[in-house]
């Protein structure tokens, strides 16, 4: 299941941990990514850091060399190791003031960082041949460490915990990416080299929330809600407060009767005519009058009394899952919401909001259609306190309809998870800079490919602001290409997929430290989630030794550099056809489209050595030559080493 952003409570605790006065004694600390069996990056300077008394000497020892830093006022040090070649293992110690801190099982060799949506995500359990992958999985020369899933309003210096380098074995495997597993067993597998993957992906994610927010804002449409995430993670009550404002500016736009309702959010308002409700499902199936065939918005309101003691330490609400959008407020103050179905709703609340005695937790819930309401079970909602534990809520909550609005949608707050704007780089990306790698592999697109013009900055601009983070400006980036999902066409058409996968491409074709995994045809119509990672993994691994490691091999599959007409005809020529391109089950190739204006249609096509020869399709209408334009498209061109010819989109020249 996705998470729901908790941030105010982190902000604090994070600023009570790091509080150091000069002179004050403090434990000695290393950074969380500094764990046993980790894997530093080699050829490259060794950033290592952590935490100290303020002022105080630290020195760093790592394969026989020393090398010594300060605590600054915070009592934030780091120490930087000069360059060594692969080797291991080592003990890394750092000392300080009579303390150390030392860390075993050291490896120096390459380390890659993997990123992006649920496909990136997707475990090696979970793949094809999963059984077979995990039973000679035991190499202790690849070890992984997954990024615990954390979205902040304001960048992190650590990662959230538990944070542990694994090493690669029958036991373990089975929980790594998939996709980065295949491409670092495969690299290993050629350079002998010790191989550690950082995975720090979050499923069903839009790219804008994994680029640092001054990189972000520098997009116009992004500006203003980047401004308001900076605003949530400096003060998350004055954030959440102009955030309510946005929102019921948004209400009073589209609901007439949304100023009304407001005084039901009211902890002292009566509430006792009200049906009562034990909401476990869908409102249409609740048994309450007026809700069966009813879309639209439903309030739901709920009582429990706390002592003075549960009070002081209750900081969250707990709700479960939610369909659709939701609105909540704890005695009359907003505490949250988020704008996707099904997502579970987790708030923190600011110190002060609960109250001994008497609280009401109010909801605002919208569901444009098929119903909606508080879905969960009965036994996941509850009052979380400071220590972990939970107060149950109760089962009954009080319900009322609201307005009916079929079809809204309420925009979300820019902080909230999977739409959010730079959140997940300040969480999971931001507290790995310092750290360096030999590259990074990016899997994702699915959540935007409904904007993929918009993707077209996008993706270079992450890629940027990446390289500029890390301090690697010719960092290698890997991008794999999104694979062929839902239903075929029967005509050609638009296809937002197909947009998107030629985003992929200019990016990469514009970025000479970058490759593209094509995978065009190891996708699932049925599932958005295909199992064949294997060639996906070893295909980047392909990317990867003709960029990052400077063989001089073919990094991929046959791409398109030309169409032209050639008396009636047009020839499309390729690169890196490996020696010709071919085609399987037919002596045409599938999926060529020529257009005329905004009008597509079919072509005959077939190969002659390096190009694809479209007969009789060259009219003087002609525009544009297509392949592969669809969602889900059926393809048959494959270059001599058995890569699917890359989609694209070109001008007939």
């Amino acid at each position: 299941m996705m998470e729901t952003t908790r941030i105010a409570a982190r902000l604090l605790a994070l600023a009570a941990a790091s509080a150091c006065l000069p002179g004050q004694a403090a434990d000695l600390g290393l950074a969380r990514i500094f764990a046993d069996h980790a894997v530093l990056q080699r050829d490259q300077p060794i950033a290592v850091w952590g935490t100290a008394g303020a002022g105080s000497k630290v020195s760093v020892t790592l394969g026989g060399r020393t090398v010594t830093g300060t605590a600054d006022a915070r009592g934030k040090w780091k120490a930087q190791l000069p360059p060594q070649p692969a080797g291991g293992p080592y003990t890394l110690t750092v000392a300080s003031g009579g303390q150390t801190v030392s860390r075993a099982d050291i490896l120096v060799g390459d380390v890659y960082l993997c990123s992006g949506q649920s496909n990136m995500e997707f475990v090696v359990h979970n793949s094809t041949n999963a059984w077979s992958t995990t039973m000679t999985a035991a190499n202790d020369k690849i070890r992984f460490l997954n990024v615990e899933k954390n979205s902040t309003a304001a960048p992190q210096d650590e990662l959230k915990g538990p944070v542990a380098w694994k090493i690669a074995g029958p036991d373990t495997i089975g929980d790594a990416s998939a996709v980065c597993y295949y491409m670092a067993r495969s690299l290993q597998g050629s350079y002998k080299v010790p191989v550690g993957f950082v995975n720090a992906s979050w499923g069903g994610t839009t790219i804008q929330g994994w680029i640092g927010g001054e990189s972000l804002r520098t997009v116009s449409d992004y500006t203003a809600g980047v401004d308001a995430v900076k605003q949530y993670g400096a003060d998350p009550v004055a954030g959440m407060r102009a955030e309510d404002a946005r929102n019921e500016a948004w209400w009073t736009a589209h609901d007439p009767a949304a100023a009304a309702q407001r005084a039901w959010i009211a902890p002292d308002f009566d509430d006792s005519a009200w049906p009562t409700v034990t909401p476990t499902g869908s409102w249409k199936d609740s048994g309450v009058a007026g809700f069966k065939d009813f879309d639209g918005v439903a309030w739901y309101r709920t009582t429990i009394t706390l002592t003075e003691a549960q009070a002081k330490a209750a900081n969250a609400v707990h709700l479960g899952p939610v369909d659709t959008y939701d609105t909540t407020w704890v005695n009359g103050v907003r505490v949250g919401g988020v704008s996707t179905g099904w997502m579970w709703r987790d708030y923190d609340v600011p110190a002060g909001v609960f109250k001994p005695g008497r609280n009401v937790i109010a909801m605002r819930v919208l569901s444009g259609g098929q119903g909606g309401g508080l879905s969960g079970p009965v036994d996941k909602r509850s009052i979380g306190l400071a220590d972990g534990q939970a107060i149950p809520l109760p089962a009954a909550w009080k319900v009322q309809r609201g307005g009916a609005m079929k079809g809204q949608s309420v925009p979300p707050a820019a902080w909230s998870v999977p739409t959010s704007l730079t959140t997940l780089y300040n969480g999971m990306i931001a507290p790995l800079v310092g750290y360096k790698f030999k590259l990074a592999a990016w899997y994702q697109g699915e959540s935007n490919a409904g904007a993929a013009q918009e993707y077209r900055t996008l993706l270079p601009l992450l890629m940027r602001d990446w390289r500029q983070r890390f301090g690697q400006p010719t960092l290698p980036f890997f991008v794999v290409q999104l694979t062929s999902y839902g239903s075929p066409a029967k005509t050609p058409g638009q296809s937002g997929w197909a947009e998107l996968r030629d985003a992929q491409a200019a990016a990469v074709a514009n970025d000479p430290h970058a490759g593209l995994a094509v995978t065009i045809d190891v996708g699932d119509r049925f599932d958005i989630h295909p199992t064949q990672k294997t060639l996906v993994g070893e295909r980047l691994a392909r990317a990867a030794r003709a960029v990052a490691y400077g063989e001089k091999t073919i990094p991929g599959s046959p791409t398109a550099v030309s169409a032209q007409r050639k008396g009636g005809d047009i020839v499309v020529t390729f690169k890196d056809t490996g020696g010709g391109l071919a085609t399987y089950s037919s002596d045409r190739a599938n999926a060529f489209e020529v257009c005329a204006g905004t009008t597509c249609r079919y072509a005959d096509a077939r190969v002659a050595g390096d190009t694809v020869v479209l007969a009789g399709a060259g009219t003087p209408d002609v525009t544009r030559v297509r392949y592969a334009w669809a969602d889900a498209p059926f393809v048959n061109l494959f270059g001599a080493d058995d890569l699917p010819a890359a989609p694209f989109q070109l001008e007939v020249r």
